[in-house]
């Protein structure tokens, strides 16, 4: 096992000041359909029938509506103690394909709410061309994620050449299933050395059985053999690995993006956490589909899922922090610069030292009292670049985030 450096709270006179947390997967549209697909549509529901739901949700959304809520999105994240977001962005077009003008419209949305609130934004453009591995064209409710090898890369282009302190722009590629394997090639051959990689990646047990029948191989397994995968890469999900899978990836030293609190909603799976820490693999946190946005929960969740599995407790920790919160924190922190694109050393979270939940805390269970004693929010401050844009506990744009949010939703909802 390759132990990460522990990290520990700093008594301040503001309170538990800790480093602020990267959010390394976000669709920031589908906060607006959390709730709304907990109705069965098959006595078979899953991911497949969710997916039915996210499409109809994904086909309201214009530019505006996407920039408010995106803006109450990122003031939640801010609140809860993240100070990065990884944006995986596929909502192109208009719902008919059509490019809107400028062809960056829906990402310019995304850019605005992270200015306007203050978050660092990772924006990581979609590359989605085909309907899953047999190469068949994107569906009617597809046509806005899609785009041809010349036009993404145009976007791309667009989009970094913006980067600042706060936004960087990365590349996504969907998943194996919607990236033919010449248009991955060309795509990775296009882009700045320097540039981050995610992708979605074994998720669900049809799409590794399909690329054993198509590809002839496990899905990261193919990954790892058909690119240059290094960490620069973050897999998300992961879910469904052998034990080789499991040993490769940490080898390569990408990251992979946990997301349990979707992945439980989804009825996903359980990831192999205690084989990856046994491998040295690197890993974070993302929310997803924002069904809960607190990294609180995303932890504790990661750590309970395990506990059930394998009917024991304390699964998460290292030989060096035998503190389940300080092993996860650490993790999440040792992964954020490689996955995300920034030195966000100076950012951070400050817990409220009054709280009750938090009565004769040390710097050695703070992180445990946070992350397994109750749901009350315990960020009292948040500092981004340099910025303090939550002071107790609220951003300056909560009701008016809030009152944007509740008008695009009427529009949204809109029948």
């Amino acid at each position: 096992m390759h132990d990460v450096p522990a990290i520990h709270a700093e008594r301040t006179s503001a309170g538990w000041r800790l480093p602020g947390i990267a959010n390394l997967h976000s669709h920031a549209f589908q906060r607006a359909m959390a709730g709304l697909a907990e109705v069965q549509t098959d006595p078979a529901d899953s991911f497949w029938t969710w997916r039915e739901t996210m499409y109809r949700m994904a086909g309201r959304f214009d530019p505006d509506t996407l920039r408010a809520v995106a803006t109450q999105l990122y003031v939640e994240m801010l609140e809860a103690g993240y100070t990065t977001v990884c944006e995986f962005h596929y909502v192109h077009h208009a719902p008919d394909g059509a490019p809107y003008a400028p062809a960056s419209a829906m990402a310019d949305a995304l850019i605005d709410a992270a200015r306007i609130t203050g978050i660092r934004l990772t924006l990581l453009p979609v590359l989605y061309m085909t309907g899953g591995f047999d190469g068949r064209p994107l569906g009617e409710r597809q046509r806005r994620f899609g785009h041809d090898v010349d036009g993404y890369l145009r976007l791309f282009a667009d989009l970094h050449a913006r980067r600042d302190d706060t936004l960087r722009v990365g590349c996504a590629l969907h998943s194996l299933r919607a990236v033919p394997v010449d248009a991955m090639h060309a795509v990775l051959d296009g882009l700045p050395d320097d540039a981050r990689l995610h992708i979605h990646i074994a998720e669900q047990v049809p799409e590794v059985d399909e690329c054993l029948a198509v590809r002839g191989g496990r899905p990261v397994a193919w990954l790892l053999d058909n690119a240059p995968v290094d960490a620069r890469w973050t897999l998300v999900h992961a879910t469904h690995l052998d034990a080789a899978e499991v040993a490769g990836i940490a080898r390569s030293g990408a990251t992979v993006a946990l997301c349990p609190t979707t992945e439980a909603n989804l009825g996903d799976g359980l990831f192999p956490l205690r084989e990856y820490l046994d491998a040295g693999g690197a890993w974070g946190i993302g929310s997803d589909s924002h069904i809960s946005v607190s990294p609180v929960e995303e932890l504790r969740w990661l750590e309970y899922g395990q506990r059930l599995v394998t009917q024991r407790r304390n699964i998460a920790v290292a030989a060096a922090t035998p503190s389940v919160g300080a092993t996860l924190f650490a993790g999440v922190q040792a992964s954020a610069a490689a996955s995300t694109g920034f030195d966000a050393a100076d950012d951070a979270v400050v817990l409220d030292a009054d709280a009750p939940l938090l009565a004769g805390a040390t710097k050695d269970d703070v992180l445990d009292r946070w992350l397994f004693a109750g749901n009350r929010p315990l960020a009292r401050e948040v500092h981004v670049a340099g910025r303090t844009v939550v002071t107790g506990g609220r951003h300056a744009l909560h009701a008016d985030a809030a009152r944007g949010y509740a008008h695009a939703m009427r529009a949204v909802l809109a029948d």
